[in-house]
């Protein structure tokens, strides 16, 4: 039975092929909703044209068929939900709370102090543009006080975002939606109530909570599953070379996002199918490690 008080979702941008660690978050992602009787989607972060590998996108799809997941609903693309956030953007405009912004990154860099994700913008432009410049962004005023999230794994979780980000970027200096709006919007249009994502996004997190707030959306449960790191300490991703997964010995790499994630198979429990039936009947967020996993 589907349980529709949940429902979660995968989200992989195609900037890449699916490595070591963006399945085995996919495996946490999809065991949670299932083991809770809930609904998985899977949603394209198409919005970033410039840093996307051609053909990414049907590749990620055909590895998680191969690797047997089962997805609820049609694909979403990001890429083809362009009026919904220009409608959000607007929303926060008419309400007051949106800015333009015509600072370059080497001007933000240069009068600001370093925050948890980057410089903290200095709020050049909160009180209007420089005279003579154009906004080149849209930016999103925060407040100074303290944001708390309460996160399923890594416990709670507190920003001000005044002092450990600046104000939000919404629509970017080259025309692109900025991830903080985009992945609010969609998360609320989808209906989405828990949200199971690597830990890299925690820091994110509170950012997506003030744009929740300030456009009046439901906020989603949030549970930040470890990172998987390399042997020198770095995340796996594609700037650290992280091997695309292959589908030459699917069985292995799904145990072993499995046992990343704190559940070890028993030595005869062989084949995909058998492996999903096996971490289906015991999965528990309890045996899953807050902390960085080496792989």
């Amino acid at each position: 039975m589907i349980n529709t008080a949940y429902r979660g979702r995968f989200a992989p941008s195609p900037t890449g092929l699916l490595h070591a660690g963006s399945l085995t978050t996919a495996v946490g992602s999809y065991l949670e909703a299932r083991s809770r009787g809930g609904e998985w989607w899977v949603r394209m972060e198409d919005l970033d044209p410039p840093r996307e590998v051609p053909g990414a996108a049907d590749a990620i799809l055909h590895t998680l068929e191969a690797f047997g997941f089962q997805w609820d609903g049609e694909i979403v693309y990001q890429s083809r939900r362009h009026a919904l956030y220009r409608a959000a953007l607007q929303q926060l405009i008419e309400n007051g709370r949106a800015y333009p912004c015509a600072c370059t990154r080497k001007e933000i860099a240069a009068a600001a102090a370093r925050g948890v994700d980057g410089p903290v913008y200095p709020g050049t432009c909160r009180r209007g543009l420089p005279a003579g410049r154009e906004g080149r962004a849209w930016r999103l005023r925060v407040e100074d006080r303290e944001l708390l999230l309460q996160d399923r794994l890594q416990g709670e979780y507190r920003q001000n975002l005044a002092h450990d980000t600046g104000d939000v970027v919404l629509l970017r200096a080259d025309g692109f939606w900025a991830y903080q709006l985009a992945v609010v919007v969609d998360d609320a249009e989808q209906g989405m109530t828990d949200i199971v994502r690597g830990a890299d996004l925690l820091v994110s997190t509170p950012r997506q909570l003030w744009v929740q707030q300030c456009l009046g959306l439901p906020k989603p449960g949030y549970c930040h599953l470890p990172v998987m790191v390399n042997a020198d300490g770095e995340k796996l991703s594609k700037q650290t070379l992280a091997p695309a997964i292959g589908e030459a010995d699917i069985d292995s790499q799904l145990r072993l996002a499995l046992i990343r994630l704190g559940h070890r198979p028993p030595a005869d429990c062989h084949g995909r199918d058998e492996l999903w039936q096996w971490a289906l009947a015991h999965w528990s967020l309890s045996r899953v490690s807050s902390g960085p996993v080496t792989v």
